[in-house]
This record gives C-alpha cells, structure tokens and sequence, in this order.
C-alpha cells in the first residue's frame, strides 16, 4: 500500500473486533489446570473470580492478613487486594469452595467481608455508623458526666469495650500471624491507658479509631465507585432481536442477535446488522456527543441508544466485553505500584519495627534505671506505639494513584498502572506520528495516473483494488473506494502471495503479475529504476506509486486532513513547556502540508521514517530534553510507543499491536486527551508529595509535642487517623475536573453543537431526506451546511446579536484578518452569514477550523471570521439530546433548511 505514511503491518481482521479495542486478559485465568493458593495439584474446573468488598482493609498492613486467611484454603487460586477500593478478588474453583465460605473466613477475623454483585457499584459502606461506633459514641459522651456524679467514669471503660471487638478481630489474626498492624497496635494502647487508669483516654481511642474507619470507608466507597458505577448500568437480561425471548446477559453467545431499544444500554460489543439510531458513546471515550450509528457499525457494551432501534449482533461475550476489560484493565493498574509506593512499602516495613523498639526502650529503659514519673514515660512510649503504624504515609500514594486512574478512565484514557502516571507528570517532549494520529486517516484520492502505455487504467485499477481490499488501513479503504466509483469492482479472491512491508507497502499476486503498491521504499525493493513522473511538490499530497512485475506502471496521489483540535493540543503542550515533535513514515512534502494545516505549530518534523527510525528518534529526543510521550496508532508506532517513557495510543483507531506495547490509550480520537492526560499526571504527583509531606509532618509534630509536652494518647490517635482521612480526602479531589477556562475553540459546548449539527446532517442523509445532499454538504474542512447555532428571538427588537468567534487555520503566511459579518445580511440569509443555508454556520465553524483547506495565502497566521448567530426561524428543531449546547444563554441548537 502507499507510502506514505509508515503505514502498519496488518490490522485485526472483522473476525477479531474485540482485540482493536483492548488488550485481551492474560493467558491461563479461564485454565482448567490452575495452580497455586491450595490447588493442591489436582486437576480443576472452570476459574471463577469472585469479587468481595471487604471494609477491614485500611492500609497496605491488611493484604498480608488476607492472603493468609485466603489462600490455603482448598480451591483457591489467586487473591488479589486493591486497597484504595478496598476489594479483594478470589480466583477460586466454585466446584472446591463457594464465595460463602471465602466471606465466612475473612469475616471471622473481622474484616466485614461481602460478595459484590455484578455490575454493582463497588464498595458501599453503610451510610449510618456501626453498633460498635454508635455504642462506643454514647457511652464515651454519657462519661464526660463524671464530674457530676463519679461513677460514671466507667462508662468510658465501657465505651472502649463496647467498640474494640472488630478490632480485637482483625488484632488477633493479625497476632497470630506475627504480624504488626494498626489493630495490634491500637489494642496495645487501648491496654496501656486503661492499665494507667486513664479510662476516657481509653474510650477516645477506640471511639475516634472506629469511626475515622467508617469515615475512610465512606469515602473510599465515593471514590471507587467510578468504574463500578459504568458496569451498573448494563443491563442484567437481554432480548433477543429474532424470537423476543429475555435471556440473561451471562447466556448470549457470541454471534446472537439482540435487540437493543431507544434508551437502553447496549449489552454487549457487537455490529449493528439492522436499524439506525444515536448512540452516546461518553461512557467509554468521555465525548457526550451523539454518534450515529447504522449497518455495521461497531457499538460497545455500556453505551446508551438514544432515539431509535437497532439490532446488533455480538462479538464478545459479557465477561469479555469492552467495559469489562476497561474494568479489569483499570484494576490492574490500580493494584499496580508505582516507584514512589514502592520505596514508602520498603520503608514502612523497618519504621514500624524501629518505632515498636523505641516504645519499648522509652518504658523499660527509665523503669530499669530508677526514673521518677514512671506514668509520664509509659504515656510516651503508648504515643509512640501509636505512631508506629504509618498508615497515612502507606495510604498517600495508592489512594491518589486510584483516583487518577479514575479520573482518567472517566474522561477516555485508561493509564496502565501508577509508574506510568507519575510518568506522565515529568514529561518534557511530545513526539507524535501522522496518519491517524495528528490527521483523521480519512484519505481521498487526489489523483491517479497510469505511467508509461503498459497497462490500461481500468486494469491498474483492478489490481490495485483486490489486492488493497485484504488490507484494513484506511488508505486501502479510499483506493477500493476509488476504484469502484469507476465501476471497478475488486476481487480479493485472485490474489494469492499477499505480505505487507512496514514502512513501505504491500505485495500481491493477482492474474500472473507481481505488484507492489506502496511509497519510494517500495520501488526499490521491487528493483523498479524507472522515476516518477509526478513530483513531491512542497504542497503536495501524499504519492503513492504501482510497480508491476518490475515496472512502474501507476502513481497516485492522496491527502488527509488534520484532526480537529490537534493543533489546540499542541499549543496546550507547549503553554505546559513541553515540545511537539513529528514522526512520520509520509514523505516530507505529507509531513509539511500536515504542519501547514496546524499553523506550524510542531517544532520539529521527521519524515520518511521506518519503524526502526522512529525508535532511535524517540531515544535521541529523550536524551536532548528527558521523558518522552510517544501517540501513534499503527503496527509501525508500537516499537516507538514501547521505547518512549510513555506510549498512548490511539484506542478506537488504532491497532491491536499498538495497544499492547502502549502504556496509556486514548479511548477516542480526541487528541486533545493527551495534555489533558499529562495535566492530571502533574496533578498527581503533586498530590502525592502533598499527602506524603502531611503524613511525615504529622507524626514528626504528634512525636515533638509528646516530648516536649504532656503525651496525650487520644490526641496521637486523632492524629494518625485523621491524616488518614485527610490523605483519602485530598486524593478524591483528583477525581473532579479543576476549574478551567474555556477552550479557544469554543469548550465542550460548542463541540456538542457541532457533534449534533453533524448528526443531524448524517441522519437526514440516512433517511434519504429530499434536502440531504444541501442538508450534508460539508463545508471545508468537515462543517455541515445547513445546521447552526440560532438564537431565541430577543425581547427587545433592538437588542443586537450574539457573535461567535471562528478561527480558521490558514497557510502559514496568510496575515490575520477579521471580518465582520453585517448583522442585516446574516439575519436575511447570506450564504457566508451564520445562518445561511449553505455557508458553515455556527456549529459547523469549528470544524472548519481544524480541518479546512482555507485558501493559502502568502501572509502567516488565521482568520478570524466574527459571525452573528440568527434569530430562530420557523421549522427549526432541535437535537433530542444537545438543544441548548453550543451556543450562548439565549441561543440554542438548531437545523434549518431553506
């Protein structure tokens, strides 16, 4: 295939949909012949996981505890802990043990065990206190009236009693594993001060240590309720599109039909095979915008049809579906330790005994030497106990780490695991590949020539249409097309020796002949010495050249244009001092006319590169200016992807291969993820700094004032279970989208009107309405004529319009204008006024500014074209979903035919 672009290697066939969206689960979790965790060797059933919300589980101490309980038990497989959300899956075959029996051990060392149902919401702590907390609460507060009446001071013993048996619980097995964790050590204390008589100091800790846990438990629920909450919205039972039967989720086969109706959830992935409709795909790639959808488009499990019916027919089992991968991708990474977690884990398991030690010097070393004030010393020593668990500082990473997974899963990027993120924060170069990447890999074929009289078009067209139609790239897909819209007609079936050469091109046998079809590269490995007649101009497109049997025979022309806010996002990166770097395998000419569609926003290009290229350039760019973020999409990027400190691919879009070897993926096609991505990383390094520098300086402070002041046992509680919750509190502001100005583009809102303008105008086309063609025809660059941003009709006749601002890209050397649209014209329907009928109106405006073909002009910068939106006229409507986005407050979506 042509040149041009590094083009990959091969694509998943239709027969493999699920693989282009996300890396298939590790080999050997579904074996029948598992091992580990008490298998014992025999041979097993079917693996099942089962997931449990365990509230015991506070800090990093615990997951020993778990894997202890759990894993000699018969027919246990595996278990795996994710603290921040405090989860434990069990690998288990149910034939050998039952989930019942898994809860019933980890409940009888106390740790509150429950199975959570599928598609639950995840951990959910009761919304009211405990017993024990309650108990605990009343009795201690009943106690301050011991000033009144003596007694009832032993309230307060009574308080530490009534709350202490969950953490007796955990203690005990914990004791019994010669382990030292929080429990243990909050037991000891509780002894301590009830042994020193200090009876409501007693009562404090045990009241203030069980309730800051179910405070933590609250809002560890909150903030892990992120992914869970998607997998809710699947639907338990489906029906089945042939006979109406409701069968459950678990029993659809892969290959049934099911019918799926507006304002359902599909159910699972599948091609829709019949109907048409809208689908809200922002559950999966963070874009609320409609998509149209109508045979075979591929929709995915947890997205919602809006307005019409369609039938799809699956291609992955539930367990196996996109949002259930998403889900278990995102649970890996969360489980997943990054180098900062790692080094807090090495040192906690010496502080812990350190701290221990010192405790025990601080009681028995003044006791041996004779001090005086004995009871001074034994309230150090329980202060520093208390202190010896570093549950806050254990809790600072994961927990953060957690919710910027989240957050990121949330808004379409799935990061695969806590290194990564912190990665992501220290990034200082951005390299960036072509063709579906910077541009929408939407090729159109600008012109193709036979070359020499050895072969007749139609006949060039023949070959190269069948042997394109077995390749998945997109500019095979604009070649096929090509050839049919001159009544040529492939047949794949009559080629036979079909390879690709990445970086190249392709090779087939078809009829006898030997033809190459790809860039320069290809010609020389066809041995073909004849040149071209067609000249990579410096605004020229993308050249494709045809070598048959050693001869050049055929040459053709492509172009593609840039995706809309690639541009923005490079300027984004740069304003967050980052470069932006381009890796292309297109000739240069490709390369310069892409960067002249981005207003030379890339700092450096690289053209005419091979895969091998790209990986040396990704390392020379790290070693000039440090980290490197490396975004591509194809089979050729993923070397490159893999060498960078951070690889994103592009998910939707892009290869299988590419999503593998990537260490983040872009759900969508909306590059303007990728500073969003690097954004939440600094976000959360910084956030872990702050929640590691809270946790040291408040022991180091509780230790100085125990010292130098009078030990207060409960206020050291209070301290390390309240930077507990204040480490989990600030972690869960991660999960919110800090407060920022609207883009340059016009923000989120003007992107739902233009989603909607393009939906509609794609609906009209599908239902073959009589204004279709005027209705759907673009606008440069992508707009669509005939559907705007009008506004509500003022109350005041002379109240003046609105104006929107559109900013088109130009060549580099067009000056900056601005035209004022007269209001009289845009209100009586001027084709270049908002509303007019043919001219891109409001919400086709932004589209054109990132994909236009604005007329070049020797002046560098953009034009900035000032419109006026209308007032509404009659017969407009508006989208089901998004009237009222996109425009201003008293504006709407609208469509309007003439």
């Amino acid at each position: 295939m042509t040149g041009g672009a590094g083009r990959p290697a091969g694509a998943p066939e239709a027969a493999e949909l699920e693989e282009r969206l996300l890396p298939l689960p590790s080999p050997g979790s579904g074996d029948a012949d598992g091992g580990g965790g008490g298998g014992g060797g025999r041979r097993r059933g079917k693996w099942e996981k089962t997931y449990l919300d365990v509230l015991g589980v506070c800090c990093s101490a615990e997951v020993a505890l778990v894997e202890r309980l759990l894993s000699p038990i018969d027919g246990v497989r595996a278990v795996t802990v994710v603290v921040p959300s405090r989860t434990v899956i069990v690998e288990h075959d149910p034939a050998a043990v039952s989930p019942s029996h898994i809860v019933k051990a980890l409940n009888k060392a106390g740790l509150e065990a429950s199975v959570r149902a599928y598609g639950s919401s995840g951990v959910v702590a009761g919304r009211w206190p405990s017993p024990y907390v309650l108990a605990s609460g009343a009795l201690l507060l009943a106690s301050f009236l011991a000033p009144l009446l003596p007694p009832l001071r032993w309230l307060a013993l009574a308080a530490a009693c009534a709350g202490a048996p969950p953490m007796l619980l955990r203690a005990f097995a914990a004791a019994t594993g010669l382990a030292l964790d929080i429990n243990v050590l909050m037991v000891v204390a509780v002894a301590g001060a009830a042994a020193l008589g200090d009876y409501a100091e007693a009562g404090a800790i045990v009241f203030l240590f069980t309730a800051a846990e179910w405070l933590e438990a609250l809002a560890c629920a909150k903030a892990g309720s992120g992914m869970s909450s998607l997998m809710s919205t699947i639907p338990p039972r489906v029906v089945l599109a042939a006979t109406g039967e409701v069968v459950g989720l678990r029993d659809v086969e892969v290959g049934a039909v099911v019918a799926v109706r507006a304002g359902e959830v599909v159910p699972v992935d599948g091609v829709v095979v019949d109907g048409q409709s809208e689908v809200d795909e922002s559950s999966l790639t963070g874009e609320s915008f409609p998509v149209p959808k109508q045979p075979p488009a591929e929709v995915w499990a947890g997205t919602m049809n809006l307005d019409g019916y369609i039938a799809v027919r699956t291609t992955a089992l539930a367990e196996n579906s996109t949002v259930a991968r998403m889900e278990r991708l995102v649970e890996a990474a969360q489980n997943s330790r990054s180098k900062t977690q790692r080094l807090i884990d090495s040192c906690s398991k010496y502080y812990t005994p350190a701290v221990v030690a010192l405790a025990a010097s601080v009681a028995l070393v003044p006791l041996l030497l004779g001090a005086q004030d004995m009871r001074r010393w034994f309230q150090l020593a329980l202060v520093l106990l208390v202190s010896a668990c570093p549950c806050a500082l254990v809790l600072s990473t994961p927990v953060a780490t957690f919710c910027a997974l989240l957050r990121a899963a949330r808004m379409g990027v799935l990061i695969k695991g806590g290194d990564i993120l912190e990665s992501l924060g220290g990034i200082r170069v951005a390299a960036f590949d072509k063709t579906g990447t910077i541009t929408k890999g939407e090729f159109s074929i600008d012109g193709f020539h036979v070359v020499g009289d050895m072969v007749e078009m139609s006949q060039l067209l023949y070959w190269v249409s069948s042997i394109e139609s077995k390749s998945s790239h997109p500019m095979a897909a604009a070649l096929v097309e090509y050839a049919q819209s001159k009544s040529i007609q492939p047949k794949p079936e009559n080629v036979t020796e079909f390879r690709i050469y990445p970086g190249e091109g392709i090779y087939g046998e078809i009829d006898g002949r030997h033809v190459y079809i790809g860039n320069r590269r290809i010609m020389a490995r066809s041995s073909c010495q004849k040149g071209s007649r067609i000249d990579d101009g410096v605004n020229a497109a993308s050249i494709g050249y045809v070598v048959g049997d050693g001869d050049l025979v055929g040459a053709f022309a492509l172009s593609d244009d840039c995706r809309t806010g690639a541009a923005e996002a490079i300027r984004e990166l740069r304003s967050m001092g980052i470069k932006s770097v381009m890796l292309t395998g297109d000739s240069r000419s490709a390369a310069m006319r892409a960067q002249e569609q981005l207003g030379g926003a890339m700092e450096e290009l690289h053209s005419e590169l091979l895969p091998a290229d790209k990986v040396g350039l990704v390392g020379d760019l790290k070693a000039r200016y440090g980290p490197a973020l490396m975004v591509g999409d194809g089979l050729n990027d993923a070397p490159a992807l893999a060498a960078a400190d951070v690889g994103v691919a592009m998910g939707l879009s892009g290869s299988a291969a590419a999503m593998e070897t990537s260490h983040a993926t872009l759900m969508s096609s909306d590059i303007l993820r990728v500073p969003a991505a690097v954004r939440l990383g600094r976000r959360a390094c910084r956030t872990i700094a702050a929640n590691v520098a809270a946790s040291v300086a408040a022991k180091a402070a509780v230790a100085a004032l125990a010292v130098a002041w009078r030990p207060v046992l409960w206020a050291a509680v209070l301290a390390d279970v309240g930077t507990c919750l204040l480490v989990v509190l600030h972690s869960m502001t991660l999960l919110r989208e800090p407060g920022t100005a609207a883009p340059r583009g016009g923000g989120k809102e003007d992107g739902a009107c233009r989603a909607t303008a393009r939906s509609l105008a794609m609906r009209s086309q599908l239902a073959g309405a009589p204004n279709a063609a005027a209705a759907g025809a673009r606008a440069p660059g992508g707009g669509t004529g005939g559907y705007r941003c009008c506004q509500k009709p003022a109350s005041r006749p002379s109240e003046q319009a609105h104006s929107v601002v559109i900013d088109i890209p130009a060549a580099p050397s067009a000056g900056h204008q601005e035209l004022k649209i007269p209001r009289a014209a845009a209100a009586n329907g001027n084709a270049g006024g908002c509303c007019g009928g043919g001219g891109g109106g409001c919400g086709a405006a932004s589209t054109v500014a990132s994909g236009a073909r604005a007329p070049r002009k020797e002046d560098s910068g953009r034009v900035s074209v000032k419109t006026a939106c209308c007032g509404n006229g009659g017969g407009a409507r508006d989208s089901p979903k998004k009237a009222g986005q996109g425009c201003s407050r008293d504006a709407r979506c609208c469509s309007g035919g003439t």
